[in-house]
């Protein structure tokens, strides 16, 4: 990270981020709407509420699993302040930001007025694009925000070593989220970052991988499944982090490889098969919105059963 004279915020923020990462799962909480479509903000702050109850390392609102693709600006300010009112300090707000450079501006003032600590960069729209320029998305966002960044690479978005080394010299870009689960490029990134560079797990259902990314320096995960069931999430996490292999391979045997399976079956599952399971439990988040389609009847129900695996092996109830 590069260093900005004076900025604290930016060296205060991701101190608090690199303490919560060390201690919690990293939620990202489900936007809740309600059954026409409309934004449902007491839904979505009863959900962020529950979820801040289980001590999160850090509140990620607005991003992939909060639909942040689905917002308009409007609503995505009443999302990040609710966000913010419910965390009151107690852990690091991370909103999500994404399309091109300019518009990524327009959410990241938003965002910023909102009172959010940090931005979490969300791969841009549609266009491939050269190392060079993924390197200038990110220069020309942070020359228009006073706030610490994440990057986020996943899809159409990958560096390289030498953008990489670019993007990490950019003022106030703190660190990288990784979807691509290519641990031979990640490693090569990590071992090319400038010293307390934060690097996380991004990978969908990151717990499947939280094992092979923690070898090559990239222990701190976010969890889908802490937005649904944060007591199979967090247990998951202790028994990672105490080296608790019996009770890791039992979660991932018995829970985390069917829900990856149940998962795979359908594109955009994995957002609209958490807001599912969130319903199961009784959370007020609503359904998805189209694109994203919900589960088939059949899919729900193995869904449910599958719920109950997960709950009964940490001795929770659904």
């Amino acid at each position: 990270m590069a260093p900005v004279a004076g900025d604290t915020q930016t060296e205060t923020v991701t101190r608090r981020l690199r303490d919560g990462m060390g201690n919690g799962v990293l939620s990202f909480p489900l936007t809740a709407f309600h059954d026409d479509g409309s934004l449902d903000p007491e839904g979505f702050r009863a959900h962020v509420a529950a979820q801040l109850a289980t001590a999160p390392g850090a509140l990620f609102p607005a991003c992939g699993t909060g639909e942040f693709f689905s917002l308009d600006e409007d609503e995505y300010r009443r999302v990040v302040e609710i966000a913010v009112e419910e965390a009151a300090g107690r852990v690091p707000v991370v909103a999500g930001t994404g399309y091109g450079w300019a518009q990524a501006a327009r959410f990241a003032r938003i965002a910023e007025r909102a009172g959010a600590d940090a931005l979490l960069v969300l791969p841009h729209y549609l266009v491939a694009a050269p190392q060079d320029g993924l390197a200038a998305q990110l220069e020309q966002l942070a020359a228009r925000t006073r706030l610490p960044i994440v990057a986020y690479q996943r899809g159409q978005v990958a560096y390289d070593v030498r953008a990489f080394k670019r993007i990490a010299k950019i003022p106030r870009v703190i660190g990288l989220k990784d979807g691509h689960s290519d641990l031979d490029r990640l490693q090569r990134l990590t071992l090319a970052a400038p010293e307390g560079f934060l690097f996380f797990n991004g990978a969908a259902t990151a717990e499947i991988q939280a094992r092979s990314y923690a070898a090559v320096g990239v222990p701190a995960y976010s969890s889908a499944v802490h937005a649904f069931a944060p007591e199979i999430a967090n247990a998951f996490f202790a028994a990672l982090r105490d080296g608790d292999h019996g009770t890791v391979d039992k979660l991932l045997r018995d829970f985390y490889v069917p829900f990856v399976e149940l998962r795979d079956r359908v594109p955009g599952y994995a957002v609209s098969l958490v807001k599912a399971a969130a319903r199961l439990r009784g959370r007020p988040v609503g359904p998805v919105r189209a694109p994203l389609t919900e589960p088939s009847p059949d899919d729900l129900a193995g869904l449910k059963t599958l719920l109950t695996t997960g709950l009964d092996l940490v001795g929770a109830a659904l």
